[in-house]
């Protein structure tokens, strides 16, 4: 199959990066993007064959990925020192991978709770749907959101409602224990009935770990 080369995804005319930004710039939830390394941005782009046109390739071609809501979601972007891994090394499409891919889905975002946020490339059969991993249920839920309708509602959706019950007073205040590639574990775990946000113990452990029930629970 013939590869689309880099000049060709780049679109200059239909760009969606700065649609992209005035959506988060005017949506309700913080952000913080850290920009693509040029070179890591067109290595992202030409691996996934998607074109700049698309909410998913512009994230990948000009971030190396967005922290949203005090740090709380991390969305993949081309990677870097500051964001840990990037949607291909997630993804098996690169040449070093930091997890082990999961088959069907494309993993885009991941959470503080060690919730994932995964496009479906075959695995339910409604490719494009964004589904989540839910870290309290262990299953994958569909979010009923293209990845377009996913980066409107991490712009203005009522985060802390959907987060209610996975977190706590002063949670903002103890993100400052996660180091990049981080998430929190907590004791007893989420998907027990005693586990909670205000009633878990939390300490930080490398989203590595959490990933590993994500693969356990598909």
């Amino acid at each position: 199959m013939h590869k689309l080369s880099v000049s060709e995804l780049v679109d200059r005319e239909h760009h969606a990066w700065e649609e992209l930004k005035e959506l988060l710039d005017h949506g309700q939830n913080k952000y913080t993007y850290v920009p693509a390394q040029r070179e890591a941005g067109e290595d992202t782009l030409y691996r996934l064959q998607v074109s700049t046109k698309s909410y998913l390739g512009a994230v990948a071609y000009e971030t190396e990925g967005i922290v949203l809501d005090d740090g709380w979601i991390t969305l993949l972007g081309s990677g870097g020192d500051r964001i840990f891994g990037s949607l291909t090394r997630w993804n098996g499409l690169g040449d070093k991978l930091c997890v082990p891919a999961l088959e069907g889905m494309m993993i885009v975002a991941y959470d503080a709770a060690g919730g994932f946020f995964g496009m479906d490339m075959g695995k339910y059969g409604r490719t494009g749907h964004v589904y989540y991993f839910a870290p309290d249920t262990l299953e994958w839920e569909s979010t009923e959101l293209a990845y377009s309708g996913f980066i409107n509602w991490l712009a203005n959706g009522d985060l802390e409602q959907y987060y209610q019950t996975f977190r706590w007073k002063g949670w903002q205040n103890d993100m400052r224990q996660l180091q990049t590639g981080q998430v929190f574990a907590y004791y007893p775990p989420l998907w027990t009935e005693e586990g909670g946000g205000e009633s878990s113990s939390k300490a930080p452990v490398a989203v590595e770990e959490a990933w590993k029930a994500a693969l356990v629970g598909k």
